[in-house]
């Protein structure tokens, strides 16, 4: 293990969306920026289109069962854009004037979907985003699309961050894109700083953060095995200025309360009110014939429907429900999800099953018919009603597997308002999708690892009130001056919809602040890079925002 200590302007935790926005920015304007990522480096060569142990799919995910919870997310140099399903939608305006379980308005006053309008326009000009035409949607999103009409509901293409000319519809998104058409950070942000200097290193897991006397912080990490992700093979620390974590929302929680012992108190809500966006998935089984007639298909024995499997990500969502007049916890979208074999097909749930649900005889005959079945997933808001328990050793979880799967100290208890808005979404993607005979519905399993969520959220959460946030308006960790946290966690709750969006655009909003930050305490960076690409008009209409967002000092 290494004995002395690096030095460093800007130590970045996690190359996700918080990270590598921030890493560019804070490069690009001048500072020194270390990035420690915890899993590996894969190019577009190493994506696989396998599942087995080993491959790029068990290499570049992180699947931790709590209490109640299981939260999927990525473990890669670019985080969860290079496993995502690049959807981009912006959170409704609803979302943020949300109350939640806290009885005042979750989100800071300084944000709403007006302020933060700039900076989700900064994102759209750094990743190549457009809203799908009807001509780019998958056949499971078509059949999704010709559900909702025939049930009297809207449907409407995802804005996605997909070139559709470099797409080839393999649908191994999961396992990262070798063609690169899926606008992961490895294609803008991450090369961006990289050619301002950045250093990223893979492999490097950060453990805790300590307070130096001149009151820089010193972060401690271990080195991952490249294959067993249980085995460190050295360690090291790194002093910095300015520290950004950027972690994931089940992970940037436990290094603060890891950190504690060194740093102090931590804010009561590090680790408390985490949200699983409220998120659900049902299975619908489908009858062909059917399909054929609400196709206007000629069915002569071949399916009409049996091709799952061929196509995108998610494409097509109903988002009748995200109406702003309708009451907290009965707004929601109902999105078209291909899932991949292994965790779906074990989470379904066989419809009118005698036995068991998800196992035994009847859930076989399901898995016989695995190519007609249609995946609805629905984002309801929920109650952010999770904890963190005392952290594990190292890590973010108790590793159980060389690779991918560990055992986390996140509980999660879902409340009546939580249940009642997934039963509310489950029954009516039930009513879309067995009228006159369509499928039979039903949702996934909560019986073996409880809720799940692949966008975790809210687990060091921004907002004004002390009590209930860890976070200022700015995304600085209270009462710990130059740590701050960019990346899920800091949205304060559910947002009804995919939240990458959101969460590159909240980053991209706390960049002035953490340069101001980093200016105060002597580093020579600056605020005012373009985008990746070199473009400037989204940037020029940000910067008309500095003063109100900086204040007097801007």
């Amino acid at each position: 293990m290494s004995t002395s200590t690096e030095h460093t302007d800007v130590l970045v935790v996690g190359s996700g969306f918080g990270g590598a926005i921030t890493a560019y920015h804070l490069a690009a304007g001048g500072a020194k920026v270390t990035v420690l990522e915890r899993g590996p480096w894969l190019k577009n060569t190493d994506f696989e289109h396998d599942y087995k142990l080993g491959s790029s799919y068990t290499r570049a995910f992180d699947f931790v069962v709590g209490d109640g919870m299981s939260v999927l997310g990525g473990n890669c140099v670019g985080g969860g854009s290079v496993v995502y399903f690049a959807a981009m939608p912006r959170a409704p305006r609803f979302v943020f004037e949300r109350h939640g379980s806290i009885g005042r308005r979750m989100w800071p006053a300084a944000l709403s979907r007006d302020t933060l309008e700039p900076w989700y326009d900064r994102v759209a000009e750094s990743i190549s985003i457009s809203k799908q035409e009807w001509s780019d949607v998958s056949y499971a999103g078509g059949l999704w699309a010709a559900a909702c009409h025939h049930a009297g509901r809207t449907a409407n293409p995802l804005p996605t961050a997909v070139d559709s000319t470099s797409c080839v519809n393999c649908n191994w998104m999961m396992a990262g894109c070798r063609f690169d058409a899926k606008q992961s950070l490895l294609l803008n942000y991450l090369p961006a700083a990289l050619a301002h200097g950045a250093h990223i290193r893979p492999l490097h897991e950060v453990q805790h953060i300590a307070r130096n006397h001149d009151g820089s912080y010193r972060v401690h990490y271990n080195v991952i095995d490249d294959e067993d992700y249980r085995i460190h093979t050295g360690g090291g620390t790194i002093d910095a200025k300015i520290v950004v974590l950027a972690a994931g929302a089940g992970a940037t929680p436990v290094i603060l309360q890891r950190s504690e012992p060194a740093l102090g108190q931590m804010p009561h809500a590090v680790g408390r009110y985490f949200s699983g966006n409220g998120e659900r998935l049902n299975t619908a089984v489908i009858d062909e014939k059917k399909a054929a007639e609400l196709l206007g298909l000629d069915h002569t024995g071949t399916p009409a429907y049996a091709a799952n499997h061929i196509g995108k990500g998610p494409t097509v969502a109903s988002w009748d429900r995200l109406d702003g007049s309708l009451p907290e916890y009965s707004r929601y979208s109902l999105e078209q999800l291909y899932f991949p074999p292994g965790l779906g097909t074990i989470l379904a749930q066989a419809p009118d099953a005698t036995g068991p649900t998800w196992f035994g005889p009847e859930k076989k005959q399901l898995l016989q018919r695995w190519t007609s079945w249609l995946t609805i997933f629905t984002m309801i808001e929920d109650d952010n009603e999770g904890v963190f328990g005392p952290p594990p050793a190292t890590g973010n979880a108790h590793r159980i597997s060389q690779q991918m799967l560990g055992r986390g100290n996140l509980r999660y208890d879902p409340t009546a308002n939580t249940l009642g808005a997934w039963a509310q979404s489950d029954a009516e993607v039930k009513e879309i999708l067995e009228k006159d005979g369509l499928a039979k519905v039903m949702p996934w399993t909560n019986d073996l690892v409880g809720a799940y969520t692949v966008h975790p959220l809210a687990s060091c959460r921004m907002g004004d009130d002390a009590r209930t946030s860890a976070l200022d308006d700015r995304n600085e960790l209270r009462g710990h001056p130059g740590i701050f946290v960019t990346d899920g966690s800091a949205v304060p709750g559910a947002l009804t919809v995919n939240p990458a969006m959101t969460i590159a655009a909240l980053a991209e909003r706390a960049i002035p602040g953490i340069v101001q930050a980093a200016q105060r305490r002597g580093v020579p960076v600056d605020y005012g890079a373009p985008a990746p690409d070199g473009s400037r008009s989204a940037r020029d209409n940000a910067m008309t925002q500095l003063p109100t967002l900086l204040g007097a000092d801007s």
